[in-house]
Formats: structure tokens, C-alpha cells, sequence
């Protein structure tokens, strides 16, 4: 779960003309952003790094009947329920700090960190239900003070948990017009008595393979995923990724790690590599997510309902591209031998055809001048030799 120290940068737009001493501030102000982790809580409940020039602080919940040395405020009412405890907030540094004091509404961020909302920006839930007795402290170098708050909560009021954070803020104005808040706190957490109803969700799988330049040899696959809490109790979930081929066809399977918390209605989007997967044309990537109920120490509720499993998957090629190259060359050459052997048959063929038709322009000649059933031609009659006068035509004569 994210850390109980609340850390976080806001900047917006704003005219002002600082003195001498206020420059310095805002210029120590802006190295402790600079040197100080930005997310909403750090890993551990320290305060800012001090220096000679530095304006640090830190806050802490502070020794009460709630608890003692707690790292943070962790809290079981019923609906209607009330409770008082109190934040201690320490001066670190070598100037006196004039700090506000404020909570807000808890959410998780794309890295699964813990934030709360920025100052002026309206609470609904937890944050809206914890009243400061006071929302402004001025503390000496070395100062600590003590701001006690109440939860209430509504009577109406669903089961379930809840995050919120309590902080100190000091906004500072530089002379280019640029004001920067800076805050340090302590996570809030509620679980309201009632039905816990834990449900988890495994939506918008993605998988992407990447063969190797051999295309027998197993490459990797980037498998990306959401998951989501759709139940109304905070859960610490696991999940699993399993790629393959067909029918699970040589399937590789890995832990996702440090799959943080999620609070009821967040969700967090992972990704995970898998390596060793074959390409066997079609690849699947299947993510399968688990989870419990985060127990909250010396609470007396009974057992606590189990979280049903949840999955998701997705397909895509699985096919290295040297073996795509390899196949278009050899489609390719294929279709350009057969192109070649029609043409080589169409030009022989035609060679033949214009032979046949030589042939055949010759013959048709010879036609022409006799014919090919005409009797052979007389011999001509010898110079000097009269025709011999036949019976026919003798009597041809006579019928003239």
C-alpha cells in the first residue's frame, strides 16, 4: 500500500511582487520540491530533508486513545459513527512556517501511488467527513503542534472503505508570478461496518508478440491490461499472464509483480513481458487475477468474504517477420517462374503457329494455278506435226 507521507507539487498562475525575505523562502521552498519525491506518499513517514537554507516540516497522527506510534489513521465506524483524534505537525527548519491544514479525498494514480485531491478542490467522501479544529498553524523553528479533527460520518452511509489524507501545506508566490504548494500529511483510512461486497475486474487486454531474426526460435510477447476494483472493499490483488499458441500450444506463464492496492472504483493499468513464447502463428495472452480483502489490524469482524477469480484475454500474430520475408520471396519467386514458363510456352507456340501458317500460304499457290483435281495438261503437238483429225470431230464438223 502506499506510503503514509503525503508529498505532492501544485502550480498555478499568479502576480506578485515578493520582498527580500520571502524570495529566500520561495527559493528554499523550491529546493526541497526539487530534492524531495513528488508522489502523494512516500515510502516512509519522515519528514522533508532539512538543511541550513531549507524550510522543512513533517506531521505525523499524533499519540491519542486512537492508537500510539501508528504510521497512520486507520479507522472501523459504523454508519452515523463518530471518533476524534489529532495530527501533529513539526517545524523541521530554521524559519517559522505559517502552514494550512486540510483533508481531501484519496485516490491512486496511474502508478498505483496514493494522492489526494489538490487544495480548493471539493471533497465527497472520507475528506468531506473529517472536521479540523483548526485549518492554519504558525510553528517556531522546532515548533510542533497538535490539530485535533473529528470524523463523522453520514447515517446513510454505504459499507465499505474509504482513503482520505490530512496534511500541512505552505503555498509560496516566486517573483515570476508562479505559486507553488507544497504538503506533508498522513493517509486516512475507513472501513465502514456492513457487507463487504469485493469484486475484481480484468478489462482492455492487449498482447503484442516480437519474433527473433531466426524464425524457429521462441521470441517475447508485451502483455498490457487493466484491472479494476469493482467491489466496495480495498483489495491487494495478483494476478498471473499466461501467452500461447492454439489450444495452449507451448504456453509461458508469469507473476505480474508488485501489483499495488486498489480502493473501491479504482483501477491501474499493467504491463508485463513474457519471454520464450514460439511463434505459432496465433498467439493468446491470458491474464488471470486473484485478490483478498485488506484485513485491518485488530479489527474483531469475522471472516472476511472470499474475492472471486477474474480474467481476461486477447489474440494476435504470432509470426516472426524474417519467416514473413522468407515466404513472400518464395511466393514471389514462385508466381515469377510460373509467368515465365506461360511466356516461353505463348512465344512457342506462336513460332509454331507462324511456320504452320508458311506452310500453309505455299500450298494455297500451287491452287490457284491448276487446282488440285485438274487433269494434266496435253503435250504440245511437235513443230512441223499436224494434229491427228479424230473420228469426233470429224463428225462435229458435219452436224456444223
Amino acid at each position: 500500500m502506499p506510503s503514509d507521507t503525503v508529498s505532492s507539487t501544485l502550480s498555478r498562475s499568479h502576480t506578485t511582487v515578493g520582498r527580500v525575505r520571502a524570495l529566500l523562502i520561495v527559493l528554499a521552498a523550491l529546493v526541497a520540491a526539487i530534492l524531495v519525491p513528488g508522489s502523494a506518499f512516500a515510502e516512509e513517514a519522515t519528514p522533508a530533508p532539512t538543511s541550513d537554507s531549507m524550510v522543512s516540516w513533517g506531521a505525523r497522527p499524533a499519540d491519542t486513545l486512537q492508537g500510539s506510534g501508528r504510521p497512520n489513521f486507520n479507522y472501523e465506524l459504523p454508519a452515523g459513527g463518530t471518533l476524534s483524534d489529532a495530527l501533529i505537525v513539526t517545524n523541521h527548519g530554521d524559519e517559522t512556517l505559517e502552514l494550512d491544514v486540510y483533508a481531501a479525498d484519496g485516490y491512486l494514480t496511474a502508478d498505483g501511488t496514493l494522492d489526494i485531491l489538490p487544495g480548493g478542490e471539493s471533497s465527497v467522501e472520507l475528506g468531506e467527513w473529517i472536521v479540523l479544529e483548526t485549518d492554519h498553524v504558525t510553528l517556531a523553528s522546532g515548533q510542533s503542534a497538535q490539530v485535533p479533527f473529528e470524523v463523522v460520518l453520514p447515517d446513510d452511509i454505504q459499507p465499505g472503505d474509504y482513503a482520505a489524507g490530512i496534511v500541512a501545506s505552505m503555498r509560496v508566490e516566486a517573483a515570476d508570478g508562479v505559486t507553488t504548494e507544497r504538503r506533508l500529511g498522513s493517509r486516512v483510512l475507513l472501513r465502514v461496518q456492513g457487507d463487504l461486497l469485493p469484486s475484481l475486474g480484468v478489462t482492455d487486454v492487449v498482447v503484442d508478440y516480437s519474433g527473433t531474426l531466426n524464425p524457429f526460435q521462441a521470441g517475447s510477447a508485451t502483455v498490457s491490461y487493466t484491472l479494476v476494483n469493482t467491489g466496495n472493499a480495498r483489495l491487494a490483488p495478483g494476478a498471473t499472464v499466461a501467452v500461447g499458441g492454439p489450444f495452449g500450444l507451448g504456453a509461458v506463464s508469469v507473476v505480474d509483480p508488485g501489483v499495488p492496492e486498489l480502493l473501491p472504483g479504482s483501477s491501474i493499468v499493467r504491463v508485463v513481458q513474457v519471454d520464450g513464447v514460439l511463434p505459432t502463428g496465433l498467439v493468446t495472452g491470458t491474464v488471470t487475477a486473484d485478490a483478498e480483502i485488506v484485513e485491518r489490524t485488530g479489527s474483531a469482524a469475522g471472516p472476511l468474504p472470499a474475492v472471486s477469480t477474474a480474467s481476461g484475454s486477447a489474440t494476435t500474430w504470432g509470426v516472426p517477420w524474417t519467416l514473413l520475408v522468407v515466404l513472400v520471396l518464395l511466393i514471389g519467386l514462385i508466381v515469377w517462374a510460373a509467368v515465365a514458363r506461360r511466356r516461353r510456352k505463348v512465344a512457342h507456340q506462336r513460332e509454331i503457329d507462324e511456320a504452320v501458317a508458311a506452310a500453309l500460304g505455299e500450298r494455297t499457290v500451287g491452287d490457284f494455278v491448276g487446282g488440285p483435281d485438274a487433269a494434266p495438261a496435253a503435250p504440245a503437238p511437235e513443230p512441223g506435226v499436224s494434229e491427228p483429225v479424230t473420228e469426233t470431230t470429224a463428225l462435229d464438223h458435219q452436224r456444223v
